[in-house]
């Protein structure tokens, strides 16, 4: 199997100076120069949990702790 070198050969790339880099126009800004880098965020949920789901969790504690409540007194009696 030959090994390929993934560098591109300085001889044939396009856009280098003789030193080996690049003139300014030729690469992308960079995020920090760009004032909006992403689009924009039109759909922003809620922060914190539902009534619903909060409810049925806290409904199950209570369930789960009158459970054990009701083991631990059928055990001393």
């Amino acid at each position: 199997m030959s090994y390929v070198n993934p560098d591109p050969d300085p001889e044939r790339t396009s856009g280098l100076e003789p030193g080996g880099g690049v003139p300014p126009g030729e690469t992308p800004p960079a995020e920090s120069s760009m004032p909006e880098a992403g689009p924009y965020e039109t759909h922003n949920p809620t922060k914190g949990w539902a009534k619903g789901p909060l409810t049925l969790i806290l409904l199950l504690v209570v369930v789960v702790a009158a459970f054990f409540l009701a083991y631990a007194l059928l055990l001393i009696l």
